[in-house]
Order: structure tokens, then sequence, then C-alpha cells
């Protein structure tokens, strides 16, 4: 076991496949602002479903001009999450469509909130919590946050149940969120050691089939969901051009290497020494060696022992290399073919 590797628990590394989440949309208006709503003559679809809910009312409004600013026209956003049941509440995220200013102190109206398949699965209605402000004078306005996008806690309440009959499974797949042969391999092992039993077995590097007689699969997942795994990952690095971040992970290696930039150069060599086996049959062994180093021509020195990147990176810091500089670095290193590692540039 790698010590420097945290072992997670199973749910935190996989997904019950079919067991997830929905995404719901809806259409409606904010009523009660102060002033701060749509401009009706630069907002037309506020106008014309401002006038049809009040026609819908009964309130009659043909052939009147409308110039009211304490009406927004905005989209309601959802999750609808898995097996939630009808009568529950679930949060909303409303954002305005027009030219509203904010949405602070606004109510929401009655939306219908729907699925990718067109049925209403929602219908949310409430008063908006804004998370910005926006205070504005003849010359000067002052914005913090956004205040035309507002939260409803609670704001919608579940019409519609979307059916997912998991007690009628015969086997239950748990899908990685990071695919990977040795991980799930490790769950299959991990699951199998704690039940007693073979009954899990890996489909590929993304999913783990769990199938155990005389177990529901509610319990059975129930029973293995805290079994701990240690995960294993690819070697990547992450850098971020436009901060100047560098993330990199433990198994990152880079090969010989002699890299020059500006004044300073640096280099990274391997030469494995044979060392003799045992007496009497011992094979031969092949001990790596290696040295990597770092000089400036203004006499600045540093040396790091090891293939690691890690190590490289500490001495080009050691060396106060700036990190724009660093990337530049590693961009060449891994176009030359000497890093043993995924390179994804954000």
């Amino acid at each position: 076991m790698n010590p420097s590797m945290a072992q997670s628990r199973l749910k935190d590394l996989v997904e019950v496949e079919g067991v997830r989440t929905n995404q719901l949309v809806g259409y409606g208006l904010v009523v009660g602002l102060s002033g701060t709503g749509d401009r009706t003559g630069n907002s037309p679809f506020t106008d014309q479903s401002l006038r049809g809910m009040l026609e819908r009312l009964g309130v009659s409004v043909r052939g009147d001009e409308m110039r009211t600013r304490n009406v927004a026209a905005v989209t309601v956003t959802a999750s609808l999450p898995p097996f939630a049941r009808q009568g529950s509440a679930i949060d909303v995220t409303v954002s305005s469509l027009g030219d509203a200013t904010s949405l602070a102190g606004g109510v929401l109206l009655v939306t219908p909130l729907i699925g990718a398949d067109g049925e209403v699965y929602a219908v949310a209605q409430g008063s908006l919590v804004a998370g910005g402000t926006k205070a504005e004078g003849e010359l000067e306005t002052v914005t913090k946050n956004v205040p035309t996008v507002a939260a409803i806690s609670n704001g919608a309440i579940v019409e519609r149940e979307v059916g997912f009959g998991m007690d009628e499974l015969e086997s239950v797949r748990l899908v990685l969120r990071n695919p990977d042969f040795t991980t799930a391999s490790r769950i299959a092992a991990a699951v199998n050691a704690r039940l007693g039993f073979e009954a899990a077995r890996m489909l590929d590097l993304g999913a783990v089939e769990l199938r155990a007689p005389g177990f529901k699969p509610a319990e059975l997942v129930a029973a293995v969901e805290n079994v701990t795994v240690e995960p294993d990952a690819v070697a990547k690095v992450v850098v971020d051009d436009r901060t100047g971040t560098i993330v990199m992970g433990e198994n990152v290696r880079i090969g010989r290497i002699a890299v020059s930039q500006g004044g300073l150069t640096v280099t990274v060599s391997e030469n494995p020494q044979a060392v003799p086996g045992a007496p009497f049959g011992g094979d031969t062994a092949a001990v790596p060696r290696t040295r990597a180093g770092m000089k400036e021509v203004e006499g600045g020195f540093g040396v790091v022992e090891g293939v690691r990147l890690q190590d490289l990176v500490d001495g080009l810091n050691a060396l106060g290399v700036k990190p724009r500089d660093m990337i530049s670095i590693l961009q060449a290193i891994k176009a030359s073919g000497a890093l043993s590692a995924e390179m994804e540039v954000m």
C-alpha cells in the first residue's frame, strides 16, 4: 500500500448506474421589484408574458400601454435529485432574462419546471433571496456580486416522480467517477473481501458489477458503500497559464533531459548500476542511479537527486524561476517526449 495515497470510501469513488439527478427548467415572472425590473419596451417577451398572465386572471389589458418596472422575466432552474418523492421540496435558481438591474425583494409567480422529455416535474414559487446588490446615482454605480441571479430555498414542490425500479434489478453497476483499471480491480477485490464471497466483478475500467443472491440491490449497495479503497491515478500535470498555477500527481516522472532557457541550464540523467545477486546463482539486478542539476550563468546552482518532476520543480523554485517560465519548461519537456505524464493546459 502506498502510504502517500489516502484511502477513500467506495461511495466517494463511484456512482450507482441509473441513480442520477435530472435537470429542470422553466420560464416565469418575478413581481414586486422596486423599479429594478425589465423595461417592457426593451423586453417584448416580458410585456407579452405579463399581458398573458393578467388575461388568465381575468384582467383585460388589450390596447393599453404598459410601463411597469416592477416585473422581470426569468428562467428558473433546478436539479431533481434521485428518488425525489411527490410533495418533497427542492431548491431553485432564478436568473433574469431581460434588462432588469436587480431581482432583490422580488417574488416568483407559479412556474412549471419541465424536464428533457417536456413533462412537468415540479412547480416553483416564492420570495427570492438575491446574493448581490446594486446602488446607483447620477454619476456612479456600485455593484456587488450578481444582483440579477437569486435563489429560493425549497422553492419548488415535486409533482411527478422519475420512475426507476432499482428493486427490480438483478445486478447493480458501480460507475467510477475517475475510470481506471487498477482502481476498478481494487474495488472488486475489496467488496468481495468485505462480503466473504464473489459478489463483485470488474467489467472494464469504468464499471464494477455487483450481484448477490438473497440481497436486494439497495441493501447490497448499503452493505459495501463504506468499504475503503486506495484509488490509483494516471500521472498528470495540469497548468493554468493565466494564473501560473501548476498541479501535478506524485507519479509524474521525467527521463534524461537537458534544458536551457535564458541563463538557466537544467539536466537530468540516469546511469543504472549493476549489482551482483546472492551467491550461488543469484540474479544480477540493475539499481537506478539518477542525477539532476540546475545552474544559472550568474552563479546560482541547485542539485536535485531523483527523477520526480516534483524534485525538478522544487529546484526551479529554489532558483527563483517564475511560474510562467516554469510552465514553458514543462511544455518543452513534454514536447521532447521526456515527460511520462498527461499534460493539460487550462
